[in-house]
């Protein structure tokens, strides 16, 4: 009883409410990640991918860190390095890990979007940039300095002051 009130209450959130503590992509840029990979949230999930040219790995884990099992899950990823997407198969290859292989070369543009579906969960996907550069916490963005390219949103607009 207590598993389906808990589940009941955590998918009866909003996506606002569960935002409200969610790690951000910027976040996850300025920790390590366990396998020095990049580190993304989705739903319930965090995914870390280590990528490198033609192979990806994927760590499945829960908010608290703790090993999510892939066996009998099915994911892909989208591998796109300028006009060019390459599809590549994930397979559980053991307690959390995701792996596949494919005919890519990363660059500091490439996005590769996970879709992972695992048994009696929902779908989910997250959208990394592997060779991005992380942030240097010791340099400060300057003043009226865009904080990152690409399309992430941030949460921090505030209405003029008159």
């Amino acid at each position: 009883m207590r598993i389906a009130m808990t589940g009941a209450i955590v998918f009866g959130l909003s996506a606002l409410a569960l935002s409200a503590w969610a790690h951000t992509d910027e976040y996850f840029e300025a920790v390590q990640a366990p396998h020095g990979g990049q580190l993304r949230m989705t739903g319930p999930f965090h995914m870390e991918l280590v990528a490198q040219d033609g192979q990806l790995t994927v760590y499945v884990t829960d908010h608290a860190d703790n090993k999510i099992g892939v066996e009998g899950g099915l994911a892909k990823a989208t591998v796109e390095t300028g006009a060019t997407k390459t599809q590549v198969h994930l397979h559980p290859v053991g307690d959390n890990v995701l792996k596949g292989s494919g005919a890519f070369a990363l660059t500091p543009s490439t996005v590769v979007i996970v879709f992972m579906k695992l048994p009696n969960q929902d779908g989910y996907a997250a959208r990394f940039t592997p060779l991005k550069p992380k942030p240097d916490p010791s340099e400060k963005p300057q003043e009226g300095a865009p904080k990152s390219g690409g399309d992430e949103h941030h949460h921090h607009h505030h209405p003029p002051k008159h």
